[in-house]
């Protein structure tokens, strides 16, 4: 029976524990004492605890994160009223800065902050041995990563078939954007890439097809972004998708010839634009090229299958309504095929906290922390653009809309102004976020290009019918019967890559 349990709330099942795996690996003479258990965030609490429990374990180490630290509270709660004897120990990103007063912190016996790869496991040294530790805070010191065990054989079969599977090659960020974790991380240091690339060959040999790397500046260094591509490329088979986070501003030569042997969707980038608006950027300490950037999405869709999920972020200090919407404009322009618009969250440990009062920044201090108004852009207006990123990612990012969007955004240069006006009026017709069904999001679409944009109905008809059939509907929906619409045959390409990447690649 484990003496020791691993354990977390994933947001969602698909979703793997990444930095549990890394703990378990580096358990060392106590990895055969030690179990690994994950949940997902939904999952009913008594469930979770009777299964933490039920081993009787002496440590039960848990994952805190943005996404799961509401629900982790309860659990702690819950484990310290029924099994006040179990030693509970919490380490992970969101407790890991501003500690004090943390009603989770103030529960849990221990709290590792940092890079917990070895100093969770010398603390269950030390609590086996009954041998308690003065502070409750434990500060991880940064680890030689090249020291450390690999986790990647501590992913299952199961995992391979019907997880996401998380890599790294390298830790940190050079950049200083204020707003992100990743910024406290420097300097970048690299894992041996012999023994990582031999790892991601044990994991090929087993089936594996998906690998979505967590660096945060994958094509920062040119050799080993290059040697990594190539060795995929080597290996290529069908199914094959690699996910990279990727400098905006920054692909030579060197990468471009091997980008562009990729086959369509097999390789993802996500490019953390954030703002256009260079103010913007001098305040949060975020610099980037542009001009550049903007010629490398050019290329990037014009000379390769590269599926690019872009970001920009709503309610930045300096940044107004206008300036964004005039960054969304710019970025639509550029053709990725997805735009992420998330909203500003105060993540705990962040300068980007300097700000509050010069911009009367006003975050939720609920998780996930988000920004509710700021000197320039008030709550209600916070709210519609809320609404406009819930909105947008249902029907210009989901890839169920590829033909219809060139009729709801015609214009790039008034690209946000116009699907601002629709997400608005979608939610006057049906005012929730979540639990729209497609069929019906797809007919509201239709009645207002129909009755509130006063198009032509037969072509509005055509270009939701191809999207509506594209893959596998048939039967015409009521508000189509009256047009003369073409039987169609739905895609079947592309169904071995992601589903939202291969609805891109089926337009």
């Amino acid at each position: 029976m484990p003496e020791i349990v691993l354990a977390t709330l994933n947001a969602r099942y698909i979703h793997s524990a990444f930095g549990l795996r890394y703990l378990l690996a580096n358990m060392g003479e106590l990895r055969e004492q030690t179990s690994l258990m994950e949940f997902v965030i939904n999952d009913h609490p008594s469930e979770v605890l009777g299964k933490l429990l039920a081993s009787k374990p002496k440590i039960i180490g848990l994952g805190v994160y943005i996404w799961n630290v509401e629900a982790t509270y309860r659990i702690v709660s819950d484990i310290k009223r029924v099994s006040p004897e179990t030693i509970v120990v919490i380490g992970g990103p969101e407790v890991s800065y501003e500690t004090a007063g943390q009603p989770i912190v103030e529960l849990a016996d221990y709290v590792v902050t940092g890079e917990a790869d070895l100093a969770f496991p010398e603390l269950c040294r030390l609590l086996l041995k009954s041998e308690r530790p003065s502070s409750k805070i434990i500060a991880a010191p940064i680890p030689d990563v090249t020291k450390l065990e690999l986790p990647y054989d501590h992913y299952s079969v199961d995992d391979i078939a019907h997880r996401i599977l998380y890599v790294e090659v390298s830790r940190g960020c050079p950049f200083t954007c204020e707003f992100c974790l990743s910024s406290l991380d420097i300097p970048v240091r690299l894992f041996d890439l012999d023994r990582f690339l031999t790892a991601m060959q044990r994991l090929l040999d087993l089936g594996a097809r998906q690998f979505k790397f967590v660096d945060r500046t994958f094509n920062l260094n040119l050799r080993v972004s290059r040697t990594i591509l190539q060795f995929f490329l080597d290996r290529y088979e069908p199914g094959l998708f690699l996910h990279f986070e990727m400098i905006p501003d920054r692909l030579p030569e060197a990468l471009r010839e091997l980008i562009v042997r990729f086959p369509p969707g097999s390789l993802q980038f996500e490019i953390g634009v954030q703002s256009f608006n260079d103010e913007v950027g001098e305040l949060i300490s975020r610099r980037q090229d542009n001009a550049k950037l903007a010629e490398n999405f050019t290329f990037l869709r014009e000379a390769t299958g590269v599926h690019i999920h872009a970001d920009l972020i709503v309610g930045l200090p300096g940044e107004t309504l206008e300036s964004f919407a005039a960054g969304f404009n710019r970025l639509y322009a550029l053709r990725p095929q997805e735009i992420q618009v998330g909203i500003l969250k105060r993540l705990r440990g962040t300068p980007i906290t300097r700000h509050d009062e010069t911009w009367k920044m006003v975050y939720s201090p609920h998780p996930p922390y988000e920004i509710l108004s700021t000197k320039l852009i008030d709550f209600n207006t916070i709210q519609g653009l809320r609404r406009f990123a819930r909105y947008w990612d249902l029907i210009g990012n989901s890839g169920n809309f590829v033909k219809t969007l060139s009729l709801i955004c015609p214009d790039p240069q008034s690209a946000f102004e116009t699907f601002f006006v629709l997400s608005e009026w979608l939610y006057s017709k049906q005012p929730q976020l979540y639990g729209i069904s497609l069929v019906r999001l797809f007919e509201l679409v239709f009645l207002y290009l129909v009755e509130q944009r006063f198009m032509n109905g037969q072509i509005v008809a055509e270009h939701v019918w191809q999207d509506y059939t594209r893959h596998s509907r048939r039967e015409k929906p009521g508000y189509l019967k009256a047009y003369q619409l073409e039987a169609t045959h739905p895609s079947r390409e592309q169904t071995d890559l992601p589903s939202r990447q291969s609805r891109h690649i089926a337009s």
